[in-house]
């Protein structure tokens, strides 16, 4: 079974592909830290179709996500952006939690398992 790692860096790759299985590491928002909710949701989501297509997949073929919300609060506002993107009939599975993130200026963080 191949294994090959996307973007790797000094501590984490952006996403790791084995076989057909797709791992992306906790995405956040870069261009839109600091702002809304729904702006870094909607970056990220873009950052996650970007990486699956570099891996040969799309968001219809997401297995499993996990969003981090630094206020649960805003729950609403993200899964606004969330049901514009996701594709009817074909949600994955999905757990939403609460969490302190790396950094305030982030307030949304988004892992995914995929395949290809």
């Amino acid at each position: 079974m191949s294994l090959k790692r996307l973007h790797p860096g000094k501590r984490m790759s952006q996403g790791v592909l084995l076989g057909n299985s797709i791992f992306l590491a906790g995405q956040v928002a870069d261009k839109t830290a600091g702002r809304s909710v729904g702006e870094q949701t909607a970056e990220i989501l873009g950052q996650i179709d970007a990486l699956l297509a570099e891996a040969g997949s799309d968001k219809t073929k997401i297995l499993m996500a996990t969003i981090y919300l630094a206020d649960i609060s805003t729950f609403s506002e993200m899964n606004a952006e969330w049901d514009k993107w996701v594709v009817e009939g074909e949600t994955p599975a999905r757990a939403t939690v609460e969490a302190k993130l790396v950094a305030p200026e982030y307030k949304v963080e988004i892992v995914i398992v995929a395949v290809s």
